[in-house]
């Protein structure tokens, strides 16, 4: 996911009429069964290889629809150090940590682990932005501290704590210090502009690691259910979620949108089970409850209509 609607959306409650709940259900569900569709393309696909083709064609479809628009594509030569970074760190760092997560750690674990993104966000907004912690992110914090204790501590106790957990959090740090560090500078250039700009970063970060550690791709066509995942993760999870994601963010704030992501890791863990067999156990259920109830707690909080 990009930072770009992220920084931008008002904070302010805002009213979330019946229209907007496809949007935000479907992003859900395009969302949600990306994390077993990347685990099954990883059978078949390096992981640095599979970055760079996803975040290739997802930037190159925003730009694209952005030229279209008739949007400028240029940013000023001022706000690209800053484009550039915070393209590395929410979408490189994100996406290629968590490719190395999912073939560390059940997929269902890291996609609950992730998702542990608003909280830090809103610990480097205190730090960065001076931004205040009301009585709402504090509780936000201390449901997501007891989440997190839910989920690791029969793990480690159990001998079966992974390093891809640790991936998996650190993935959620990086989307976070990215989407704080934009909102402080933030890029003059339309949101789909920003977008598109940091998937082609993270793309061009992901081919240089491709280069360097798995050398170029064999021509080889993968195996059907491998290829049906990685249509699903370019065709759908990239392209198709962003377009419906910025369509719908022309009519709901980015605030309340976010809030349809608490949805996500409910999806993903359900896919993981549907899909590759997973099998969560009953401490995985309730660290995804108390870290769903943590970042509803740190997520502007829309208006019902």
């Amino acid at each position: 996911m990009s930072t770009a609607g992220a920084a931008s959306g008002a904070s302010a409650p805002v009213a979330l009429e019946g229209r907007h709940i496809g949007a935000v259900l479907l992003l859900a569900l395009l969302w949600g069964f990306n994390w077993p569709a990347v685990r099954i393309a990883l059978d078949e696909i390096a992981p640095w290889t599979l970055r760079s083709i996803g975040l290739a064609l997802g930037g190159a479809v925003l730009m694209g629809v952005a030229w279209m628009r008739g949007l400028p594509l240029a940013v000023p030569a001022r706000a690209v150090p800053v484009l550039v970074l915070t393209g590395l760190l929410s979408i490189a760092a994100f996406n290629i940590l968590l490719a190395f997560a999912q073939l560390a750690a059940p997929t269902s674990r890291a996609a609950i682990l992730t998702f542990t993104m608003p909280l830090w966000a809103a610990l480097f907004a205190r730090l960065l932005l001076g931004e205040r912690l009301d009585r709402r992110k504090r509780a936000g914090l201390l449901l997501g501290i007891l989440g997190l204790a839910a989920l690791g501590v029969p793990l480690v106790l159990a001998g079966a704590w992974s390093y891809g957990l640790l991936l998996a959090l650190g993935a959620g740090m990086a989307w976070a210090l990215g989407t704080v560090i934009g909102k402080r500078h933030p890029v003059p250039a339309s949101a789909l502009v920003i977008a598109g700009w940091q998937l082609l970063i993270g793309a061009a970060a992901a081919a240089a690691g491709m280069l360097a550690f798995e050398g170029l791709p064999a021509l080889v066509l993968p195996g059907p259910k491998v290829l049906a995942a990685l249509a699903y993760h370019v065709l759908l999870a990239q392209a198709l979620a962003y377009l419906v994601w910025f369509a719908a963010l022309a009519r709901v704030p980015a605030g309340t949108m976010s809030l349809g992501t608490l949805l996500v890791p409910v999806v993903g863990v359900l896919g993981s089970m549907l899909l590759i067999g997973e099998r969560p156990a009953v401490t995985d259920w309730l660290g995804l409850a108390l870290l769903v109830a943590a970042a509803a707690a740190v997520l502007p909080r829309p208006r019902l209509s």
